[in-house]
């Protein structure tokens, strides 16, 4: 009886490692079908987890508390399981060079608890060769067993959309990759329990590593590219929407906008290529040009926020600056590799502290990672700059009457609005008299 077989007869489970935004979407699908436990070495999040609560938000409070995933902390619990599924965080260093320490980490852990006859497959993201030459001798090292022989090893890669109620887990073609024509048949089948748009065998483990980081770095250029021409119309006093309308009309076109790219996939994972590739004698000319424009939009931005308040005759030190949203996207409570702290950060350089609202974000992880004491929506009066820099849905659904209310009593000439994710109704706004400004 193969692997697959005897984890769809329950005799066999399926582990977890990693219960984040990639992690707990998968860990809740599979144990809708088979046994699953879900580990994780936070102690607290498996607490909020064995709670019913969900800081993620990718799952839901609702579905948490009906889960029937085994959540635990205790890393010999992996014993009981054989197929092994690792989603941990893969983020850079400050040097933008590739920070391999939490799926090392979890390779470690695994390699510990790994018995024979077992699958490890990994899903985080990482450069072409990290699976076999770097993960594989540490479950070896770890576990004494020889892969290939004592168990078998593969790759898929996550493209879960945080967020994104449309695009989930279940509807999305699911890369697949197995060490040899056994594992990847196996490893196939498990996944084809929980996805319904099926999958795409990749024809070796380095092409599916590849897969992952190729699609984030062409969706970064791209976006870049948008990045380039709004700092270009702006200068020419061309709004970048019209022009982007205007030329999505064509059937052809791409239907990117310009705007903040950060997170832990688009903002991150060019840099692992790079970073191989220079490894191999070749320097990334168009990545990196990419990457150093969409680094750099928050500077732009900020430095727009300035200009406004100057041409508004404010006084910029003492202006009461209100940011509107902190995380990396909309309607996410991830604020890791957040550009809008560029933002911030530049604002800082000029002497303001700016006001932070976010609904979404989670209050602890703000001020951890930024410095950030985030305040409630209503709290915000008499602010002088309002910036929309992330969607969320409350931000989209705000009425002009919400908006002026938090001007306190300046004249409409004097109130500024920057509109970073272009949500507002430009002629509204500005038959307002407001001064108005969006990438």
């Amino acid at each position: 009886m193969s692997l697959y077989e005897k984890i769809i007869n329950h005799e066999e489970k399926i582990s977890i490692i990693g219960l984040g935004y990639v992690g707990m979407p998968i860990a809740v699908a599979f144990s809708k079908k088979v046994n699953v436990i879900g580990f994780d070495v936070n102690e607290e999040k498996i607490n909020q987890y064995k709670n019913g609560i969900d800081p993620t938000n990718e799952v839901g409070n609702e579905f948490i508390k009906l889960t029937k995933v085994d959540f635990t902390s205790n890393e010999t619990r992996l014993k009981e399981a054989r197929f092994h599924i690792i989603a941990v965080p893969t983020p850079i260093n400050s040097d933008k060079t590739p920070d391999l320490t939490p799926v090392e980490g979890a390779s470690t852990i695994v390699g510990r608890n790994l018995t024979k006859g077992s699958i490890v497959v990994y899903e985080s993201t990482v450069y072409p060769g990290v699976t076999e030459d770097i993960c594989v001798p540490i479950l070896e090292k770890e576990s004494g067993l020889k892969c290939g022989i004592d168990f078998k090893v593969g790759y898929s890669p996550e493209r879960i959309n945080p967020g994104d109620k449309i695009h989930r887990l279940e509807n999305i073609i699911k890369i697949v990759s197995g060490m040899d024509n056994e594992s990847l048949e196996e490893i196939s089948k498990v996944y084809e329990l929980v996805i319904e748009a099926g999958v795409h065998k990749a024809s070796s483990i380095k092409v599916a590593e590849a897969a992952k980081v190729v699609e984030n770095s062409q969706r970064d250029i791209n976006i870049a590219f948008m990045n380039e021409l709004a700092m270009v119309f702006d200068r020419m006093g061309i709004d970048t929407k019209e022009v982007v309308d205007a030329m999505n009309t064509k059937w052809n076109a791409l239907k990117f906008y310009p705007g903040l790219v950060g997170g832990h996939c688009i903002g991150v994972d060019p840099y692992y290529f790079v970073y191989q590739a220079e490894k191999l004698g070749y320097h990334s000319q168009i990545i990196l040009s990419g990457r150093k424009i969409n680094d750099g939009m928050g500077e732009f931005i900020a430095d727009a926020i300035i200009k406004k308040l100057i041409l508004t005759n404010k006084v910029v030190k003492k202006s009461n600056v209100v940011i509107l949203g902190l995380t990396f996207k909309e309607n996410c409570p991830d604020t890791r590799n957040s550009k809008v702290s560029d933002i911030i950060e530049r604002l800082r350089e000029y002497g303001i502290e700016p006001t932070v609202v976010d609904p979404v974000a989670i209050k602890n992880d703000a001020k951890s990672e930024y410095d950030v004491d985030l305040v409630e929506l209503d709290e915000v009066i008499n602010a002088d700059c309002l910036v929309f820099a992330v969607a969320h849905n409350e931000f989209k659904n705000m009425d002009l009457d919400q908006i002026d209310g938090m001007f306190g009593s300046l004249k409409n000439e004097e109130k500024v609005i920057m509109d970073v994710k272009s949500i507002l109704n430009r002629e509204e706004i500005e038959g307002r008299g407001y001064s108005y400004w969006r990438l």
